[in-house]
């Protein structure tokens, strides 16, 4: 492909582990020759007019059996779709919209897009039979600058995709950014300030999908859904470290739900109150188990972790328990908002606010489980080969094989479970939900095929870290496309963070102890001894 270098192309392990390559002598073909049949079946399945879930795994696992590393096939979807974006950058989506409704009315399957095509004035860039200019820029069709198809190949390939506007703007969904504003009207009732916040490329002070510039457009959508806020601005910033390859979207939801739970996280893990708790759990742990009849907990529990272990024996502190007010209400009121904004979520999916693309769902904490309701909804109605990707990180929500087995028959790739044994928070806040089901952000998924389990216990030693580690997981589980260095500037971050809250952990135990040392009082006894002289003095009058 152009730009890419075919002096240090090598295979890819992860790609090939993840997605095992089917025996084809076609491995064994020139560089060359694999890179064209890859670029030749990408705008092949591009002239189906969609770029579904299913369309995208078919890749991978051709890139794979092709011997090519996953970078070859992001790098050409990158550079087809900044292509296709500029033949739609001057689309009406409402006009679009309008003529897709009347169309529609018959139920023409895609007769109303060719329809449209055909409109004078509004068809092709040029000639029938030949790439539009953008797309004769960009390369398409050949591979290493010069080598490939010829334009009247190409173009025969990519078919309605490469000769009209509107096909790519259904494709990239521009004329679903008027429907999706419709859909969070009609939503208001049952939650509050629901959008989608582009992570680049924005157009406007309110973006949404569908109005960002044509360079920002890709193949790929993301969903990156936080679970709590401690600022406004942590609607995006955990989701900073996505690179540039996907067409990456900040969900922002129920933003005063979600900084009222912040606050009151925060307030519990600073507590003195926590800091014993922890270290009690710990100890009580550490000794030998008691001999505790078989059930059914006992079956579900994580029998390796502290934290399940308390949940199950109901042996929490009593000190954290006589502060569970603080923390208890803003978790049941997110919980509850997190159920309808996954559903909520699920309608959007299935109204293709996105276009005609596959949809990556990442999310932590609430956002998780936003995640989990949006899957089930989806398998409920039967929606198959919209999710492409799906990354749960300490979620709360059952760990029953039966509810991710539903999950799993609606994600086309991955279903990453992000579990740490050691989430005392997200144990404490979930132990009056059915804990009979398992915790997904506490354990494993066992009994599933296709279900990715990722133990993060060694990372994450509070639910807090969820929000500055989300880039370094998604490092840690081989994700496409990941900013190094945004990941390490929110390590860094968190490390800050963390110091700041050990700092006043010392101040309350010195206070606690009563060995407060007033450092401004020592100084000017230092500096003027005839202070002490004066009120000995007065002191022996008296």
């Amino acid at each position: 492909m152009t730009g890419v270098s075919t002096s240090n192309i090598e295979s890819d392990p992860v790609l090939m582990q993840l997605y095992p390559p089917i025996p084809s002598t076609l491995c064994y073909w020139p560089l060359e020759k694999r890179l064209l049949v890859l670029h030749a079946l990408l705008l092949l399945l591009l002239s189906l007019e969609h770029y579904s879930a299913y369309t995208r795994v078919l890749l991978l696992h051709i890139t794979s059996s092709l011997n090519l590393p996953l970078r070859v096939l992001v790098d050409d979807e990158v550079r087809v779709a900044k292509a296709i974006a500029w033949m739609a950058k001057d689309i009406n989506p409402e006009e679009l919209m309008q003529k897709r409704i009347e169309e529609c009315a018959g139920k023409p399957s895609r007769r109303w897009r060719h329809g449209l095509a055909s409109m004078a004035g509004t068809s092709s860039f040029g000639v029938p039979g030949y790439l539009a200019p953008p797309l004769v820029a960009a390369g398409i069709g050949s591979v290493n600058g010069g080598f490939g198809l010829g334009p009247t190949a190409s173009a025969g390939i990519l078919g309605s995709t490469g000769e009209s506007a509107f096909v790519v703007g259904a494709l990239l969904g521009i004329y679903n950014a008027r429907t999706s504003v419709k859909l969070m009207e009609q939503c208001t009732k049952e939650i509050q300030d629901f959008a989608f916040i582009p992570m680049r490329g924005s157009i406007g002070e309110d973006g949404e999908i569908g109005k960002i510039q044509p360079d920002a457009r890709r193949l790929r959508v993301v969903l990156a859904i936080s679970g709590w806020l401690t600022d406004e601005s942590d609607v995006t910033n955990p989701w900073r470290a996505l690179g540039q390859a996907n067409e990456a979207y900040a969900v922002r939801w129920e933003v005063d739900s979600l900084s009222k739970m912040g606050t009151a996280l925060e307030t519990v893990v600073r507590s003195s109150a926590w800091s014993m708790a922890k270290k009690e759990i710990i100890a009580r742990t550490s000794e030998p188990p008691f001999n505790i009849p078989k059930c059914n907990l006992s079956r579900c529990a994580n029998k390796h972790g502290p934290v399940f272990t308390s949940m199950t024996e109901s042996l929490w502190p009593l000190g954290l328990l006589k502060i569970n007010k603080i923390i208890d209400n803003p978790w049941s009121v997110g919980m509850v908002r997190a159920d309808k904004a996954g559903a909520l979520l699920a309608d959007a999916i299935m109204n293709k606010a996105h276009g005609e693309r596959g949809v990556t769902l990442i999310g932590y904490s609430l956002g998780a489980r936003a995640i989990y309701v949006c899957l089930m909804v989806l398998a409920e109605r039967r929606a198959f080969g919209l999710v492409e990707n799906a990354v749960m990180m300490g979620m709360p929500a059952p760990s029953e094989a039966r509810v991710w087995c539903t999950m799993r028959s609606v994600v086309s790739g991955r279903l990453v479970n992000v579990f740490s044994e050691n989430d005392y928070l997200l144990g404490f806040l979930y132990r009056t939900s059915s804990i009979q089901f398992g915790v997904a952000g506490l354990q494993r998924i066992e009994g599933i095929d296709g279900v990715e389990n990722v133990d993060v216990s060694a990372k994450v030693s509070g639910h807090l870290r969820y929000q500055y580690l989300a880039g370094s997981i998604l490092k840690h589980i081989n994700w496409e496309d990941i900013n190094q260095e945004q990941v390490s500037r929110d390590e860094a971050a968190m490390v800050a963070a963390e110091e700041r809250v050990r700092e006043r952990e010392k101040k309350r135990d010195a206070i606690e102890r009563g060995i407060v040392v007033i450092d401004k009082a020592k100084e000017a006894a230092k500096n003027d001894p005839g202070i002490i002289r004066t009120r000995m003095r007065k002191k022996n009058k008296r």
